[in-house]
C-alpha cells in the first residue's frame, strides 16, 4: 500500500479494473452528472450535464445565474414568485440552464463537442435541444422526463438519439 492509497481492499490488488460493482459507462457518466447538479443555484430544479466523446468528458454544466451575478439561491427566483409552470416563460429565469452551460464552456475553452453524447439530469427542454443539435450533439441521454413534446420532435427531425436511462 502507498502514501496515496486509502482504500485497504483496492490497493492490496483488486484493482477497479477487476471489481465486480464497476460502473457500466453509461451509470457513470450519469452519476457524474448528477454530482454536478449539486453545484446548482436554481431554487426549482437542480441540473447537471456531462458532454462526453469516446469515454472522456469534454465539458459539464448545472443550471444557475451567469458568472458575477446574484445566484437564484440568494436573489430569489421571478417564475417562482409569478407562479409560471414548468417549461413556460423560459426568458424570466436569471439562470441558464445545465446544457446551456456545458456548450458555453466548451466554446470558452476552444473544445469542439460535435459527435458527442450529452448525460443530462433532466430530459432537454426545446431551447437547449436547439443549441444541441446546432452544436453537433449525436446523442442525450437523460435521468428524468421533461415533458416538451417540440424538444423531442426536433431532436427526432435532426437524428439526435434522445435515450432515457
Amino acid at each position: 500500500m502507498n502514501d496515496f492509497c486509502t482504500d485497504e481492499e483496492r490497493c492490496a490488488g483488486d484493482f477497479p479494473a477487476t471489481r465486480k460493482n464497476r460502473p457500466e459507462w453509461d451509470v457513470y457518466f450519469m452519476d457524474i452528472a448528477r454530482l454536478v447538479a449539486s453545484r446548482s443555484t436554481c431554487r426549482r430544479r437542480s441540473v447537471g450535464a456531462v458532454v462526453v466523446r469516446d469515454k472522456r468528458i469534454l465539458t459539464t454544466g448545472y443550471n444557475g445565474a451567469p458568472s458575477g451575478l446574484a445566484h437564484c439561491l440568494t436573489a430569489g427566483c421571478l417564475r417562482e414568485q409569478l407562479n409560471v409552470p414548468s417549461g413556460e416563460r423560459h426568458e424570466l429565469c436569471r439562470g441558464l440552464h445545465a446544457e446551456q452551460n456545458a456548450i458555453i464552456q466548451a466554446g470558452l475553452h476552444g473544445v469542439s463537442i460535435r459527435g458527442a453524447i450529452v448525460y443530462c439530469t433532466n430530459q432537454p427542454c426545446v431551447i437547449c435541444a436547439k443549441m444541441l443539435i446546432n452544436a453537433g450533439v449525436v446523442e442525450i441521454v437523460f435521468a428524468e422526463g421533461y415533458a416538451d413534446e417540440m424538444s423531442e420532435g426536433m431532436l427526432k427531425e435532426a437524428g439526435v438519439v434522445l435515450r432515457k436511462l
